[in-house]
């Protein structure tokens, strides 16, 4: 298995190949830490500068029951080429996602090809991509959300904003 910090070709990043700063996420779109981290890292991207992200599935089916389904949604819709949409809402939708049908609303209002997207999520055609990243998290040692790796280095303080921003300050030497 390959370095933490090894990015590949078909993982989700959003953001400059050159950014400082590389934030490895391994989340769950049903964790309220996740939510919270993800507002923060929202505003943060302003005021630290640019930020490579690159977001990891992580569902904690154990914890949050749509956890795994909520990361497969994101990958239906990344096969349209909304994956970066679908992960935004998740986490600023969270509250009112509660069941398969809220999922599909989601997909409703990002335009999605609806009835592909339903087939792929009810046929679990992305459920080996979610569960080859949950196979990468246990190797780099990620059993929580949110487990995040700054520049390679894992990080282990609150995901609150300023906590996170702290954290990315100092990892640009600041």
């Amino acid at each position: 298995m390959n370095r933490v910090d090894d990015i590949g070709t078909d993982e989700h990043v959003r953001g400059p190949q050159d950014a400082a700063l590389t934030l490895i996420e391994y989340g769950d779109f049903q964790c309220p830490y996740c939510a919270r981290a993800h507002a923060g890292l929202t505003a943060l991207t302003d005021e630290v500068g640019s930020i490579r992200l690159v977001y990891r599935h992580l569902p904690l089916a154990g914890f949050h029951p749509l956890a795994e389904l909520a990361a497969e949604a994101a990958e239906a819709a990344g096969s349209q080429g909304k994956f970066w949409d679908m992960h935004d809402l998740l986490f600023e939708q969270q509250r009112t996602v509660m069941d398969k049908q809220d999922l599909a609303v989601l997909a409703e209002s990002l335009d999605l090809d609806i009835e592909r997207f339903r087939i792929e999520v009810l046929e679990r055609r992305h459920r080996p991509r979610v569960q080859q990243d949950l196979a990468r998290a246990h190797h780099d040692g990620a059993t929580g959300t949110p487990t995040f790796f700054i520049n390679g280095v894992r990080y282990r303080g609150d995901s609150d904003r300023d906590s996170l921003r702290r954290a990315l300050e100092e990892a640009l030497g600041r």
